[in-house]
């Protein structure tokens, strides 16, 4: 598929699937004739990692650490278990930060609601005579 409609499944402009690219953190399959960028299956299922790690405040760094585990784990490689182990172990991290991440903005959200419903409570009550 093309790079539009890589944009529209993955709701992340062209500006930004092409940074991506730029920062090696995805690169298309292949190049049509006509030198249109080609993505595949594989290829939008690596930019949704990358954008549900954005919103976390993962760095491009971490996304690309991240990626390259799961490549690597994913390689079909017969890979040594010391190796596996350390490249789970890495994984593992990301998903115990995620967590963390996760509960922090969810207690942001809940102070955030709460002061919306201060506001809307200060704006319903009848002023003084």
């Amino acid at each position: 598929m093309q790079i539009g409609e890589v944009a529209a499944r993955t709701e992340l402009s062209l500006r930004t699937i092409r940074h991506y690219e730029e920062t090696g953190l995805v690169t298309p399959s292949a190049r049509s004739q006509g030198g249109f960028r080609l993505y595949t299956e594989a290829d939008v299922a690596r930019l949704m990692v990358i954008r549900r790690m954005k919103p976390l405040g993962f760095s491009l760094d971490e996304m690309r650490d991240l990626l390259s585990a799961t490549d690597r784990l994913d390689s079909g490689d017969d890979l040594p278990a010391a190796e596996r182990e350390e490249l789970l172990g890495r994984v593992r991290s990301f998903e115990e930060a995620a967590q963390q991440r996760v509960a922090d903005l969810r207690t942001q959200l809940a102070r955030a609601e709460e002061f919306a419903t201060t506001l809307q409570e200060r704006l319903t009550r009848t002023p003084a005579d």
